[in-house]
């Protein structure tokens, strides 16, 4: 099916209008047109080709709510007109050991990405949701919960899922001490799900100014990661800490901070660190550990949590052709705290 989007052609060129065509629907497959879809931090290393392995042309765009508007032959879970959502991953073996136990993100053969992956079968190159269509098998599809709000839900199926994952890996609830690192996409909503688990959150921050946009969002405390004095003071007080700065950066002044059996969790930086010292983990039984996003029956669960809970990110609603001010402004960390594109104005773009 031909359908029209968004994508950039090289790593030095700004998003531009890109018609292309969608592969055929399989038996077990739906087509949903896309209504919204959130601007991931990735999106943008993506399009600059940070990491190294983009192909281009690049349609960007893995957090995705749209509405089903075709079924396959054999698609039982969903119907036209269901409100859906898609993730970071459209595919996956579906036999081996980590998929047999819903998680998909940690298929031994590798689950096939929104956008950068290849399709098992035909071996395309998958295309994000920077687009009016995707066709998406139906075990990849989220059901969008009654009550949440689709203009804001998009970015929970990348920011909410990353850091909904670790909190339940790591048995976080009532009682437990969370510290989150960095205030952004990631962080913000990190900082609203433990809260919303019933853990004491603290957001760790280089200076006080973040103070009132961490109480507004239901931290309990704010921590200034420059103060070497306050730093001191908070010694062993965390069991978990979120790390979702999505840069290279210093791990060495969090270690103190974990109780014994503590964990320092990263979530936002794919790459090199500043070399970690073992002193703090080796005296103090403490872990430094990775997590990407969660697996299709997790992502569900956290969908439904945040329906039942009320939590949704904080958004800012752009229009299709804003996306390329969108990718300056998130360089400079000029946003609050995720921009979502409203997906009917592309036809306009």
């Amino acid at each position: 099916m031909k359908t029209i989007g968004f994508a950039c052609t090289s790593a030095d060129v700004p998003l531009e209008p890109f018609t292309f065509e969608r592969r055929a629907p399989r038996e077990n497959d739906i087509v949903m047109e896309i209504l919204f879809c959130g601007v991931c931090h990735s999106d943008l290393h993506w399009s600059k080709n940070d990491w190294g392995w983009t192909v281009f042309p690049a349609v960007p765009g893995h957090e995705i709510v749209g509405r089903v508007i075709e079924i396959g032959s054999k698609v039982t879970r969903y119907k036209i007109g269901d409100h859906v959502a898609v993730g970071c991953m459209v595919d996956s073996c579906q036999s081996c050991d980590q998929c047999r136990k819903g998680e998909e993100q940690l298929c031994r053969e590798g689950n096939t990405g929104t956008y950068g992956g290849f399709d098992r079968f035909t071996g395309d190159y998958t295309l994000g949701g920077y687009s009016k269509h995707l066709v998406v098998r139906e075990e990849f599809a989220l059901r969008m919960p009654d009550g949440l709000d689709l203009a804001k839900a998009a970015p929970l199926l990348c920011a909410g899922i990353t850091t909904y994952s670790p909190l339940r890996t790591w048995n976080v609830g009532p009682g437990s001490r969370v510290g989150v690192i960095g205030l952004g996409g990631l962080g913000h909503m990190a900082v609203k799900l433990a809260v919303g688990m019933g853990a004491h959150v603290t957001v760790l921050s280089r200076t006080a100014d973040k103070a009132e946009d961490a109480r507004a969002l239901g931290a309990n405390a704010l921590l200034v990661s420059s103060d070497e004095e306050a730093m001191k003071k908070a010694a062993s007080s965390f069991d978990l800490i979120i790390d979702t700065v999505p840069v290279k950066h210093d791990l060495n002044p969090y270690m103190p901070l974990l109780d014994v059996d503590g964990t320092l969790v990263i979530v936002g930086q794919i790459g090199p660190v500043a070399e970690p010292s073992t002193v703090p983990l080796v005296l103090g039984r403490r872990r430094i550990a990775g997590s990407p996003i969660g697996g299709i029956r997790q992502t569900q669960e956290m969908l439904d949590f945040c329906a039942a809970k009320n939590i949704l990110p904080d958004v800012e609603m752009i229009r299709m052709d804003e996306i390329n001010h969108a990718f300056e402004r998130m360089e400079k960390a000029d946003v609050r705290y995720r921009f979502v594109i409203d997906m009917a104005s592309l036809a306009a773009a």
